[in-house]
């Protein structure tokens, strides 16, 4: 490695340091934009990207908690237009506004991750900001790009929009299940080996915030969670498949494993394509709505 990517190198590592606290909250606000905690990170992902490439070419660094929810908010409204969800800024509206009450929504707190999509996105963002992470009014505004009264007519519709309301389930794939199920198997029997062999030649690994392999390189992840006490379980991860891994004697997830699988060849045989594993982002397990099948 070069001197000027060993001094990058170490000063990512810095920066990831210092917004280590922060991460979880921008998490928080990035899934509920989105309806997905997975989409969520990758917010996340790309926000922190974005704030660290603008640092490298100032010399002053700007409040750092306002600034990166900024960050994570455009970055997170490019996404939902990418994905096709129209965005218009809230805007105030006195007959709203009559009725707003300063005071956090309990029940707002508690919605599933899934509900906030059926809210506009101003709507969605001013009930996350304030009910969900407790900013103040100005705070959300300034954070939006609007006035303070637009973010009161967005709290009080939103609200409103929310109680109402429904989740749809998505059916599971009997393919993905299977192979799912397999994959399971194979590791909480400790068959490395056989897991390997399901794993394709140039398979993507991602262990989201800390590295990426490719190929080969691949085979050896394995070889951690050979001197780890830790079992996977099949799970319903929001509208997804996907692996929650258990630490010894823990009730609950610690984190989840994403797969990606190849079409089936001639024998109906998939191979592993891709694995995204979230160990280094516990807070994902916080905020995830699973369901065990």
């Amino acid at each position: 490695m070069t001197d000027i990517a060993t001094t990058i190198a170490k000063a990512r590592e810095e920066f990831l340091a210092l917004v280590d606290a922060i991460r979880p909250e921008l998490h928080r606000y990035a899934a509920r934009l989105t309806g997905s905690v997975i989409e969520g990170e990758d917010i996340v992902q790309e926000t922190l990207a974005r704030a660290f490439y603008t640092l490298t070419l100032t010399t002053e660094t700007p409040p750092l908690r306002p600034w990166l929810f900024k960050i994570a908010h455009n970055a997170a409204i490019d996404w939902l237009k990418s994905h096709g969800q129209r965005h218009t800024e809230a805007r105030a509206d006195l007959s709203d506004i009559a009725g707003f009450d300063d005071a956090p929504d309990p029940s707002v707190t508690r919605a599933a991750l899934a509900r906030f999509l059926a809210l506009p996105v101003g709507q969605r963002s001013a009930c996350i900001l304030k009910d969900v992470l407790g900013h103040s009014l100005e705070e959300a505004a300034a954070t939006m790009g609007v006035t303070v009264m637009a973010v009161k007519a967005a709290l009080v519709r939103g609200r409103a929009n929310l109680r109402e309301a429904n989740d749809d389930a998505v059916p599971l794939d009997a393919a993905t299940r299977a192979a799912l199920d397999r994959y399971a198997s194979l590791f909480n029997a400790r068959d490395w080996d056989g897991l390997r062999t399901l794993v394709s030649d140039d398979c993507k690994l991602d262990l989201v915030a800390k590295a990426q392999r490719q190929g080969k390189q691949v085979g050896q992840y394995f070889g951690r969670y050979a001197k780890e006490d830790v079992a996977v379980r099949v799970v319903r991860l929001e509208s997804d498949l996907a692996l929650a891994a258990f630490v010894a004697g823990a009730g609950t997830p610690a984190y989840f494993i994403q797969l990606a699988w190849s079409p089936p060849d001639a024998a109906g045989d998939a191979r592993i394509i891709a694995i995204r594993d979230y160990r280094y982002v516990p807070y994902i397990a916080h905020e995830a709505e699973f369901e065990e099948l």
